[in-house]
């Protein structure tokens, strides 16, 4: 059984399986490549991280925040930045974001 086993390692059958295979090959390297191969699991099975999904609630309000003024601008500004820290918590180090100053 090893025999057969091992022969199939060198012919590569055992190449393309999960925690055996190949490692990735992703484009940028703003992260380490263990949390990206985690990311690109977690995006191929529909389940995102907290912080991607603060990422596109403050991405919306910021472009809200353009078109307002005044108190609701001010209220606007307190809502993102308490996303932001929110987000700053949960995110990796590499890709925290700054406040937004009103």
């Amino acid at each position: 059984m090893t025999a057969i086993i091992r022969n199939a390692e060198r012919e590569g059958q055992f190449d393309y399986l999960p925690g055996k295979g190949k490692p990735l090959k992703m484009a940028g390297q703003s992260i380490q490549s263990e949390e990206r191969q985690l990311y690109k699991t977690l995006k191929d099975n529909h389940i995102l991280p907290k912080w991607v999904k603060l990422a596109k609630e403050i991405d919306i309000l910021k472009e809200e925040l353009k078109q307002t003024a005044g108190r609701e601008k001010r209220k606007l500004v307190k809502e993102v930045n308490k996303k932001i820290r929110e987000y700053n918590y949960a995110c990796p180090p590499s890709l925290q974001k700054r406040k937004v100053v009103g």
